[in-house]
């Protein structure tokens, strides 16, 4: 059967390239089209540029966040059948997909395609969010306003957060910020910065912390703002280390909390306290996309044909202020 799909076939370059795809699936398996998937800018440009802690293998497909239709289902699997809106989870960008049941998400709930496209990267902020086990009226600090900030942001707003600290270099996402619920956006990069954010919690410091850059600088930072036993969720992905920690002075003696908030870290079957599973979390905020408590619209940057790739992603590579919520639109791909 064929198909198409975008590949990193090399450092710094992305192609959308005609192949085949298996129709024999195995009884746990389903197959589905694609409507829409999203960039997830850290991730995936780290893989193109062949980042230290990235797999070294090319080429190589990305595109864990999307949404589609089910076209056909292994003999085994009960939870979707054919016709099914459905989040695909470690999909690829691709006209089609297969993936094993688990990994599969019914959309149940009266949301665009366009809105559900996010949900399993705001599912992943969300799961940051958790760990901190913030209680109402704390403090609390977002280091980085990108696709997983943004919706770490909201979380924490409706969390209770107060009061609510953004932390970006782009100005846009600053401001986008605020309008999602932050009260403060700063810029970490200005030399008061961390002067800012402790006249804001009273010279406390931040009692909660979701560091989503991935950059070490900024690691460094959210231990300078944390209060005394302050908790940081590490979410971003911090592949390379450059920034001396002193942990006796900043971790031990002031009792500071890191939490790794990988996805991978979660229950498989059963949620618990702060411990959701990834279905639950996506339909937790799909529910609250639905109840308009969770906003995605504003997150919207473009829609582009997948036969932009090449140029999308070369954009990714180059510009630090790429546009964070690029979602690709394959409804119209011919294959």
């Amino acid at each position: 059967m064929k198909n198409k799909q975008i590949f990193f076939t090399a450092v710094h370059t992305a192609e959308l390239v005609d192949g085949e795809i298996r129709e024999n699936l195995n009884d746990n398996e389903v197959m589905t089209v694609t409507e829409y998937t999203v960039i997830s800018g850290g991730t995936e440009r780290a893989n193109i540029m062949g980042m230290q802690n990235v797999s070294g293998i090319w080429p190589r497909g990305l595109g864990y966040c999307g949404v589609g239709y089910v076209v056909k289902t292994g003999k085994a699997v009960t939870k979707v059948k054919e016709g099914d809106r459905v989040l695909v989870y470690h999909g690829c960008h691709s006209k089609y997909n297969i993936r094993p049941d688990g990994e599969i998400t019914k959309v149940e709930q009266d949301i665009t395609s366009l809105e559900a496209a996010f949900v399993i990267i705001a599912a992943m902020g969300l799961g940051g969010v958790r760990k901190l086990e913030l209680e109402l009226g704390e403090s609390a600090m977002v280091m980085g306003q990108g696709l997983l900030g943004i919706f770490a942001t909201q979380f924490l707003r409706l969390s209770g957060a107060n009061p609510l600290i953004a932390a970006d270099l782009n100005p846009q996402r600053r401001e986008l910020a605020l309008s999602l619920g932050a009260d403060y956006a700063f810029d970490p990069s200005e030399s008061n910065f961390i002067e800012k954010v402790k006249e804001v919690t009273k010279g406390k410091g931040v009692r909660g912390t979701v560091e989503v850059t991935g950059v070490s600088k900024a690691m460094c930072q959210a231990l300078e703002c944390a209060s005394w036993q302050g908790r940081i969720s590490l979410l971003g992905c911090t592949r390379v280390s450059d920034c001396p920690v002193d942990y006796y002075q900043q971790v031990h003696k002031p009792g500071i909390k890191l939490i790794g908030a990988h996805n991978f870290v979660r229950p498989k079957f059963e949620s618990y306290p702060h411990h959701w599973t990834h279905h639950d979390d996506c339909n937790a905020i799909m529910d609250m996309i639905a109840s308009k408590r969770v906003k995605v619209e504003p997150i919207i940057s473009r829609v582009v044909s997948p036969t932009e790739a090449p140029e999308i992603f070369n954009e990714l590579c180059d510009d630090p202020n790429f546009p964070i919520g690029t979602v690709f639109d394959w409804r119209n791909t011919k294959v």
